[in-house]
């Protein structure tokens, strides 16, 4: 059983490449840029749309760690062409990283793939975690460290923000035992849903600054993803419409799936601050 892992650069990604590779499971990581490729391990140039790259991607492997990039929206021409060439090159079941509320949101990207998945004839697991906390510190980071603000149309509603590490941690256990996690899905999410005040409260302690959420509208947010964060249209329509189902109140569903999978409690939103403070530190 040899694992490829899509979006092996990632925040997800690169930390289940190196758990399976730490384990010693046969494991290939995939990624865009052919600079990356190269250092230790068995790592390959991959791109969902170039079809020249799917064939050394998929040699030998059975088992799938599939994560969808972000720029890509159009489900039908750029990601389920490279889903049909792994099947026929022989792998057997796909570990998804989806969202939470997928089976709910059916404009969103991930409900397409969740769908060609469960008829495609191999078998599947799918991730729906909750938001990640790790956004705070990536996508909203400059916002926090620079304006002292989090900017996300998600009202006054809960979320139940879930550490990458700990999503990680249930992947690679989907990969790691197939037969254990065939045709299910796993939702994890943190111990607490809180609301982006109490987020804000919670950086605030730990940056020891004021950190303000002043719940923009839709419009605002639009503004500052198409030009603070630069993202294309279509990833601004889906985060926002994303956030709308944390203002809804459709984000706070907790679980207790991570403790299930893994055998260990979820992180807490207190702990990953101070161990990420140095991304909203000026």
């Amino acid at each position: 059983m040899t694992i490829l892992v899509t979006g092996a650069t990632g925040n997800v990604g690169s930390l289940v490449f190196a758990l399976l590779s730490e384990q010693g499971l046969p494991t290939r990581a995939a990624m865009r840029d052919a600079g990356a490729a190269g250092g230790s391990g068995d790592r390959v140039v991959f791109d969902f749309v170039d079809s020249s790259t799917w064939g050394a991607a998929f040699a030998g492997i059975t088992t799938l760690f599939l994560m969808r990039p972000p720029a890509i929206t159009n489900i039908e021409r750029d990601i389920i062409p490279a889903l049909e060439a792994a099947r026929s090159a022989g792998v057997r079941h796909v570990v998804f990283m989806s969202l939470q509320g997928a089976e709910r949101i059916r404009v969103v990207p991930h409900a397409k793939i969740e769908t060609w998945l469960r008829g495609s004839g191999m078998s599947w697991t799918f991730l729906r975690p909750s938001f990640f906390m790790q956004n705070l510190s990536t996508t909203h980071a400059t916002a926090i460290r620079d304006l002292s603000e989090i900017v996300v149309p998600a009202g006054r509603g809960r979320t139940a923000f879930v550490d990458v590490v700990d999503v990680s941690a249930v992947a690679v256990e989907a990969l790691r035992q197939p037969e254990h996690h065939m045709d299910q899905v796993w939702t994890p999410t943190g111990a607490a849903a809180d609301s982006y005040d109490e987020v804000a409260s919670v950086l605030t302690i730990e940056l020891g600054r004021r950190i303000r959420y002043t719940r923009p509208g839709l419009w605002r947010y639009a503004r500052h993803a198409r030009g603070t964060l630069a993202m294309p249209w279509g990833l601004v329509a889906v985060t926002a419409a994303i956030y709308t189902t944390a203002r809804l109140g459709l984000a706070a569903g907790l679980t207790d799936d991570v403790r299930t999978v893994t055998g260990h409690p979820p992180g807490t939103l207190a702990a990953f601050a101070r161990r990420e403070r140095a991304a909203w530190i000026r």
